[in-house]
């Protein structure tokens, strides 16, 4: 090896520092687990190399980081304490990480820019290139970091980050640590070929394979890579071949499932041995240095150790905070109405105009959202035009990327509002949006949000069959974390997509396809100052007899049954909700106090769709308000079909909602 390669003889002890620290602590947490006083563990032990590595070529609190569970040596160099670890290790409330929220290896430190990480493996590869594409939007020369062993690779997510990072050349450096197994299962049986031939096909990726195990080699790689990132030649990836030395975590047995001499061969390629080795023999430092630190390492984590013993348990009572921000969901402003009618799609196009030029970090996009198009329903149309192609543009075919890159924006400080084109075809985002956008402030512990925004067309009636009809309202609201709105008119829609643009929590926000050009459903628009809060439901008739609780296209349909009927004016009371997460329980209790009878209408599948909590919620704590049974209806458990009169069959219809009213008037 050449002569301390380019590093001070401090340097070098410093780093051998921080690899013996992260090995010991691997080890002091084992014995303090055989003693019971925590649950779990996931040691770094052999890829301590590879991670201190690209640690020293990140700049601490300007460059971004998304770690993975066994990064305990990388975070150690970048900053983060022994103690950080023992804290979240212990569950302490002053854990750093999450606050005792999360399982230990989950790291989040927001000084350093270590981003809060989920134990959902291969989400991290989507949010570091949302991220990074804001680095390259403000030309800052910011680097993001990102990391996972090479199972990981397995996941689609990690294809899709490569392939948006490669098209638009962010500032990505992917760190895959190959230690050869997944848990139990060998690469053989994971990848067909190796992550490095993979990757060859992407345009504008370097690529670096390297020994993870020789700290200089690996060292060199990332620091080309990370000068290339910075200089706007677009991402790398560096796979660093390293060992395994200790379970997969400690609730795992390796022995099971490799050889003795296998593993007495990962032994042999011990980084830290190796590194002491080589700068020993090259007389860089003598044994004495080395007898030396690793002696004031074991006696400073002894005492971390009984340190982090003596702190605190999280408070219980803090338990259920900042599943939400601690802002409230704002208050309706004057209504000024600035114009004749416009239908819904129109007047969640002026919004999003308006709050665009509000909001400079406010990013739209989605699959064919730019113009020309504009939009599959012209939602978008004129915004890409209006604002530039930087901050309103198309998406790669991927509702996985759609959604996680915005993670990876709204961290960053941007307003990401993304278009899902088809509620049908968010399924493959569900991953980003159940652990990483509802959980985002919770598991950081208020440390980090995501004020995504989320579009999604929704609902039938448009004759598109089982994948273009699909209500997804009774999947969305038991998932804390996410507001939900669902307007029925054009008014509605407008103000609550602009409440939503201020507000600092994830929102999903469901537009009736069926709704976005109806004459019913378009109104006089409200001016550029128009917010709607979330959580405050409106009365669309008034009656005394019967209160019928709806949201979407059911209202109109709640309506014209009530037409069909021929009731008087005062007699069926219509709610319509506009937000599902919160409901407005105030109202409906209001409601029922008047008339004792509650009909729930709601377009989902009848079984566990959101009526079914409604109506449980009701029964619980308005029961003594009830004058009949609560009743729901909404459509048959059944996928939609494509015929017209299979349809008609499947979903709710005006003479269903008209004979439920009829039964529980006659009740």
């Amino acid at each position: 090896m050449a002569r301390l390669n380019g590093f001070t003889k401090q340097q070098l002890l410093d780093v051998y520092r921080i690899m013996f620290s992260a090995r010991a602590l691997d080890n002091k947490i084992l014995i303090m687990l055989k003693q019971n006083k925590g649950f779990f563990h996931m040691g770094c032990s052999g890829h301590e190399a590879a991670q201190i590595a690209a640690a020293l070529t990140i700049n601490e609190g300007r460059d971004w980081s998304y770690p993975y569970y066994r990064d305990g040596a990388y975070t150690l160099a970048l900053g983060m304490t022994a103690r950080d670890h023992l804290l979240a290790f212990l569950g302490r409330a002053a854990d750093p990480n999450s606050g005792g929220r999360q399982m230990p290896m989950h790291y989040s430190n927001k000084s350093l820019r270590i981003v809060s990480q989920s134990s959902a493996t291969g989400t991290q590869y989507l949010q570091s290139v949302g991220c990074a594409l804001t680095r390259k939007l403000e030309q800052n020369k910011e680097v993001v970091y990102v990391s996972s062993g090479e199972g990981t690779t397995s996941q689609g997510d990690f294809h899709e980050a490569l392939n948006w990072a490669c098209i638009e050349k962010a500032p990505v450096v992917f760190h895959i640590q190959d230690n050869e197994y997944a848990i139990s299962t060998h690469k053989s049986e994971q990848t067909a070929g190796s992550v490095y031939s993979l990757a060859s096909g992407y345009e504008n990726l370097s690529r670096y394979e390297v020994d993870g195990t020789n700290f200089f080699e690996t060292n060199l790689a990332f620091k080309q890579a990370v000068e290339r990132a910075r200089r706007g030649k677009g991402p790398s990836i560096i796979i660093s071949n390293v060992v395994r030395l200790l379970p997969h975590s400690s609730s795992d047995d390796q022995r099971k499932y490799r050889t003795s001499e296998d593993l007495e061969k990962d032994l042999q390629r011990d980084p830290i041995l190796l590194f002491k080795n080589n700068c020993v023999n090259e007389n860089i430092f003598t044994d004495n240095d080395i007898v030396k630190i690793e002696k004031q390492v074991n006696k400073k984590i002894d005492e971390d150790a009984i340190w982090a013993e003596d702190q605190d348990h999280p408070d219980v009572d803090t338990a259920l905070n900042y599943v939400y921000s601690e802002e409230n969901t704002g208050t309706e402003t004057k209504l000024v109405n600035k114009s004749e009618n416009i239908v819904m799609v129109d007047a969640i196009n002026h919004a999003l105009h308006e709050e665009m030029a509000k909001n400079e970090k406010m990013i739209i996009y989605g699959e064919d959202i730019a113009d020309p198009k504009g939009g599959v329903f012209t939602a978008t149309k004129g915004l890409s035009s209006a604002f530039g192609k930087e901050r309103v543009f198309n998406s790669p075919l991927a509702e996985s990327s759609i959604v996680g890159t915005a993670v990876g924006m709204a961290v960053a400080g941007y307003k990401p509002v993304i278009e899902i084109q088809f509620a049908d075809y968010i399924w493959t985002a569900m991953m980003q949006i159940r652990n990483e956008v509802s959980v985002m402030r919770y598991r950081s512990n208020n440390d980090w949000a995501c004020p995504l925004i989320i579009r999604v067309p929704v609902g039938g009636y448009i004759h598109g069959a089982l994948c273009h009809s699909q209500s997804i309202d009774g999947y969305f609201m038991h998932m804390p974390g996410i507001y939900i709105a669902y307007p029925s008119n054009a008014k509605d829609a407008k103000g609550l997509l602009k409440m939503a643009c201020r507000m600092n929590d994830p929102v999903i926000f469901m537009e009736h396809k069926g709704l976005y050009r109806q004459p019913y459903a378009a109104t006089e628009e409200p001016n550029e100052d128009y917010l709607l809060p979330f959580g405050k439901a409106n009365y669309v008739a008034h009656g005394e007899d019967l209160t019928i609780i709806c949201w979407g296209a059911m209202v109109q349909k709640s309506i014209e049954a009530i037409h069909e009927l021929g009731l008087g004016e005062n007699s069926v009371e219509v709610v319509d909700l506009r937000t599902l997460n919160p409901i407005d329980y105030e109202t409906i209790e209001y409601s029922l106090s008047k008339t004792g009878k509650i009909l729930v209408v709601y377009e989902d599948n009848l079984t566990n769709g959101p009526g079914s909590e409604i109506c449980s919620v009701i029964t619980d704590k308005y029961f003594d308000l009830l004058d009949g049974p609560v009743r729901r209806i909404a459509s048959k458990d059944s996928p939609i079909p494509y015929n017209w009169f299979l349809e008609e069959k499947v979903l709710i219809q005006v003479e269903d909602i008209a004979s439920a009213i009829n039964d529980l008037l006659e009740y």
